[in-house]
């Protein structure tokens, strides 16, 4: 916990969805004008169709509907629950609340993250390379509280059998081809966690950190997230952004932030409100963050990213466990693997739907079955080799 931000409490945690009311439904009215959510739609040739990738690239987000059917969705919530289930009882701690060994000891990263209750645990500080300029309002939480709750998961595809064949899913890998090409990469993946009451705010940021000043820098150079909605995102606990913004370059946050008289609440942002089994769309350039989750409502959102080969090859690895790290060709073919793997994974699960075919894996499909020996060779601490600029 020593390089997380020292939190300095303000409203309760009533007073502050009591506060938040009006510009949640302020932003809501501005999000429903905006026509950029639905369900999936491909055009005659399978690609991502025309209309919904043209709304993408003009706002910076896409929600889409109805993207995990019931039987994925509730395998995924029991995956996701045992994974907090056996979380240390407590930060540091070896063993969860039942007396087990903690998930993830033998682990090469830590796969869970907490913080205190309602805090901001990035904003202001240096962390992720200082891309959180600025601080969340910090509610006082409720007496009950814990002294800690959870914030981040990760490692999912070594953990989660049920988020490694989300993994591998054919509409979204497609959609990852249409916007960032066939020969698309990894990013990342986390989960974040937002309790009913408790869970912390991620602070107004642009994602990327590599490219700002790129000669051949464009609005999606640094690539973008899908967030699968495992329960309701709410008014009250979804992400917000600040739509086109992924456009503007570099945002001077503290300065925008200033300018709206030191409140978080900017101007113009909207909710990316959806219900459990949606999928969100964000570009990473674009102005985003989390306030407090005050509201009585848990969201839990998978949340993983691609990018364009041509954006990483070559470039050294930022924001995670090995930054400075060389993205050569090798690390890009073992970090890509996964997808290869999540693939099959998925075929053998869900044999009857026709699975994805990723085009840099084309020649080696029989290398990369799903096995116990190849989630050995491939998946195992396959997130100490993140693609992440």
């Amino acid at each position: 916990m020593d390089d997380l931000a020292m939190t300095s409490f303000e409203p309760t945690r009533a007073e502050h969805a009591a506060g938040m009311e009006s510009y949640r439904r302020e932003g809501e009215r501005c999000a429903r004008q905006l026509g950029n959510r639905g369900p999936i739609r491909f055009d005659a040739e399978g690609k991502l169709h025309p209309e919904i990738l043209a709304a993408y690239w003009e706002h910076g987000f896409y929600v889409f509907e109805g993207v995990t059917g019931p039987d994925e969705l509730a395998e995924l919530q029991d995956d996701v629950r045992e994974m907090m289930a056996r979380a240390p009882v407590r930060p540091g701690a070896e063993v969860d609340t039942m007396g087990r060994p903690a998930l993830g000891r033998d682990y090469a990263r830590e796969p869970y993250t907490f913080c205190k209750p309602l805090s901001d645990p990035y904003g202001g500080t240096n962390i992720h390379s200082g891309r959180h300029p600025t601080k969340m309002t910090e509610p006082v939480p409720d007496a009950e509280a814990p002294e800690f709750a959870l914030y981040q998961l990760r490692g999912m595809c070594q953990a989660m059998p049920a988020a490694l064949r989300l993994y591998g899913h054919p509409h979204l890998l497609t959609i990852a081809e249409t916007i960032n090409g066939q020969d698309f990469v990894p990013f990342n993946d986390v989960i974040f966690v937002k309790p009913a009451g408790m869970g912390a705010s991620v602070s107004w940021h642009q994602d990327g950190v590599t490219h700002w000043n790129a000669p051949n820098w464009d609005e999606g150079i640094h690539g973008f997230n899908f967030q699968v909605q495992l329960y309701p995102s709410t008014l009250g606990n979804c992400l917000w952004v600040l739509p086109g913004t992924h456009k503007k370059g570099r945002i001077d946050i503290k300065a925008l932030v200033e300018k709206n008289g030191g409140s978080d609440c900017l101007p113009g942002a909207v909710p990316m409100f959806c219900n459990a089994g949606d999928v969100t769309l964000t570009n990473r350039q674009i102005l985003h963050g989390s306030f407090a989750n005050s509201s009585p409502d848990l969201r839990i959102s998978i949340t993983f990213g691609f990018h364009r080969r041509s954006s990483v090859l070559g470039q050294t690895a930022k924001l995670s466990v090995e930054s400075n790290a060389v993205l050569d060709e090798r690390r890009i073919f073992e970090r890509a693997a996964v997808i290869a793997l999540a693939i099959d994974a998925r075929h053998q699960h869900s044999p009857n739907e026709t699975p994805y075919r990723y085009e840099p894996f084309a020649e080696h499909e029989d290398e990369f079955q799903f096995s116990a020996a190849t989630f050995d060779r491939w998946i195992r601490d396959y997130n100490t080799k993140d693609l992440a600029i």
